[in-house]
């Protein structure tokens, strides 16, 4: 499993000759840590590794509060259709990421009122190369609402009629009741949806045109051409677009472990 990740840091800081060079080189025969250096001024990556943060940050932030809140309702407030509602999570699960591509681009193209667009939808771009098109889409996902309901579905019932008896009301419930006995749930909730947001390719690239938009996973493909790839480039920029899931799986891995291994078992 580490290998990959090895040969991603050896080939950032080879030479073009030690990359093409055969048979194969491990190690290089000059270290060129000035790559790293030279593919940050190939392009705005401070730009794109802005945006891939405030986007990430954006989608980490809104999933969280709201899917905790649709998975706390779903597992502790008896309502008519509430169980319909969970198997349309349940159904939204099955369907493929890529499937949903040109329905989600056509309603981020024909959004009412925004980029010129009138009340129907027609005149302009909608939400194309916007903020709007970027964070979105993504805020809440059906595995985080699933995740959440079982978490708050396996706590004691006794805890909430406890905090009714007390006057405290459902907000207050789900707020200072039940949310801080799934802390395995937020963090693991909150990797998953920062690591896809992070490392998403294809929507930034079909929803956005203008270079203080772009993501730093766009921006890598700036070192591939139709005739030829900047590999120590590529690999050092790639290195570095990497490193911030790496720590923040570190620091989280064990409540990212907890959370699935008690999902799980319920």
């Amino acid at each position: 499993m580490i290998v990959p990740f090895v040969w991603m840091l050896l080939t950032s800081v080879k030479t073009p000759a030690d990359i093409a060079a055969f048979p194969v080189r491990i190690l290089p025969t000059k270290w060129a840590f000035g790559n790293y250096a030279d593919a940050l001024q190939a392009a705005p990556f401070a730009t794109y590794a802005r945006n891939s943060f405030v986007i990430a940050a954006s989608h980490t932030v809104l999933n969280v509060v709201i899917a905790s809140m649709a998975g706390y309702a779903l597992a502790r407030l008896r309502f008519r259709g509430s169980q319909l509602i969970f198997l349309g999570f349940v159904g939204a699960l099955m369907i493929p990421t890529y499937t949903k591509i040109l329905p989600e681009f056509l309603i981020v193209r024909f959004m009412p009122l925004f980029g010129g667009n009138d009340i129907t939808g027609q005149g302009g771009t909608g939400w194309l190369d916007t903020w709007w098109a970027l964070i979105i889409p993504g805020a809440v996902s059906p595995f985080s609402v699933f995740l959440f309901r079982q978490f708050y579905l396996d706590l004691p019932v006794e805890l909430e009629e406890a905090a009714r008896l007390d006057g405290l009301g459902e907000l207050g419930i789900y707020a200072r009741i039940m949310t801080p006995l799934v802390k395995p749930a937020f963090i693991t909730v909150a990797l998953l949806t920062f690591e896809g947001s992070w490392n998403n390719f294809l929507w930034p690239l079909l929803v956005t045109k203008s270079d203080s938009l772009r993501v730093i996973q766009v921006g890598l493909s700036v070192f591939r051409t139709e005739n030829d790839t900047q590999w120590a480039f590529l690999m050092a920029g790639t290195t570095l677009a990497t490193v911030p899931m790496v720590v923040l799986f570190l620091i989280g891995q064990r409540y990212f472990v907890q959370g699935f291994a008690t999902a799980g078992i319920k």
